[in-house]
């Protein structure tokens, strides 16, 4: 009993002692954020621009400009996933804000339509 007692305290005086840890990072906060600054503009693009060399969303063209932190993409895609791909990466740059003009073509719109369940109600 006194051993459970003593477990209880301790953890008590972990909980209330020890300074809270931030909680887990959502998509939107970036390394900067954290540190507690925010990126320039000159620094999200070259950000983007370092994330879109490697990615498979580079080979799409997309282009995009920063303006007072925030990104606007323009540009069309096959891939309807690549839309929101480039509205991640802007945010993980550092984009305080993201305005996606990027255009889903047809082709894969009909294609996701086609991989979508139906639901059926009874």
């Amino acid at each position: 009993m006194q051993r459970l007692l003593t477990v209880l305290i301790t953890a008590l005086l972990a909980l209330f002692l020890v300074p809270s840890m931030p909680a887990a990072s959502s998509a939107r906060t970036t390394a900067a954020v954290q540190r507690g600054t925010t990126p320039t503009d000159a620094q999200i693009d070259a950000t983007i621009r370092t994330k879109l060399a490697k990615s498979k969303i580079g080979r799409d063209g997309f282009r995009f400009r920063v303006q007072r932190g925030v990104v606007t993409w323009e540009g069309v895609t096959d891939v309807m996933q690549h839309k929101g791909s480039a509205t991640r990466m802007a945010r993980a740059a550092g984009a305080v804000q993201v305005i996606n003009n990027i255009q889903v073509s047809a082709s894969a719109k009909t294609k996701a339509a086609g991989n979508l369940k139906k639901a059926v109600v009874e």
